[in-house]
């Protein structure tokens, strides 16, 4: 089976390829720089130059794949119109020559930011989103243009909402801080450490019947404010274990149903448990 993968040179991305090559699985990517590609390359991977939102890249892209992972996403230091361009645009014209095709399954990755707050308790993948920025509330209309070409068209679109990602050296965990110094200190943050997210997608590669569904995909134990600061060796801003919780639950996701229809049981169940095993 050849996979497609999108965003292969991302923080996701570039973990989840590095790990189908170490199995030798045959791959294909979409890469928009040649030196970034050139690694890939040299590992076995097949790759595609150029830049999604091209519908002629897109079409060479998926030109005799089996199946495709879209990872590709456009997030911080972007302005609000790319953030659309990427994460909705793009993907529903590629979502449509995939579907035009033939080819399945047809994996997104998505957010637990589509939740938004207010749910006053962990969200369900049946909760309504209510994204609150340009980029959850571009995921969330991917989302749904995904699950009606899976009902029109019959696109094998399976759909992983993330909580956020950190691990391996990704800097993500310490750019926790940008939001957590603006928190109260029990406000709580929920993880999934990269290798997760690789087991995540790895299983909706290969579960049968789970085509057109959406999954929380997160590990065991939201961490709180406190804990990022800690981790990160940084002394809380003063004042910050006064502040007021207005919705303890936002951006925590329940995730039984992936633990049920897939299997998904977390590497690394805490942050402190990937931390033990060098794995931060």
């Amino acid at each position: 089976m050849t996979t497609l993968v999108t965003g292969a040179t991302g923080q996701v991305g570039r973990r989840f390829v590095r790990r189908l090559l170490d199995d030798r699985q045959a791959l294909r990517v979409v890469v928009r720089d040649a030196v970034r590609a050139e690694p890939l390359r040299e590992r076995g991977a097949e790759t595609v130059l150029g830049d999604l939102r091209d519908e002629g890249v897109a079409a060479r892209a998926i030109d005799g794949v089996d199946a495709v992972v879209h990872l590709a996403a456009a997030f911080r230091g972007v302005d609000d119109e790319e953030a659309v361009d990427v994460n909705e645009r793009a993907t529903v014209a590629l979502a449509q020559h995939v579907a035009a095709a033939g080819i399945a399954p047809f994996v997104f990755a998505s957010t637990n930011l589509v939740y938004g707050g207010g749910h006053g308790r962990p969200a369900l993948e049946d909760d309504e989103p209510a994204p609150g920025h340009a980029y959850p509330q571009s995921k969330a209309a991917a989302e749904r243009a995904l699950c009606e070409l899976h009902e029109r068209a019959g696109l094998g679109v399976r759909i992983a909402r993330f909580a956020f990602v950190y691990g391996e050296g990704d800097p993500h965990l310490e750019q926790s801080l940008l939001w957590a110094r603006e928190w109260p200190l029990h406000k709580r943050m929920h993880l999934v450490h990269h290798a997760d997210v690789a087991q995540a997608l790895r299983r909706l590669l290969h579960a049968e019947g789970v085509d057109g569904r959406i999954f929380n995909i997160g590990d065991d134990a939201p961490v709180t404010a406190l804990e990022l600061f800690e981790l990160n060796g940084e002394e809380p801003p003063e004042g910050s274990a006064g502040r007021v919780l207005d919705d303890p639950w936002e951006g925590i996701v329940d995730t039984k149903k992936a633990r049920t229809e897939l299997g998904f049981r977390p590497i690394y169940p805490t942050v402190y448990e990937a931390q033990a095993a060098g794995a931060l």
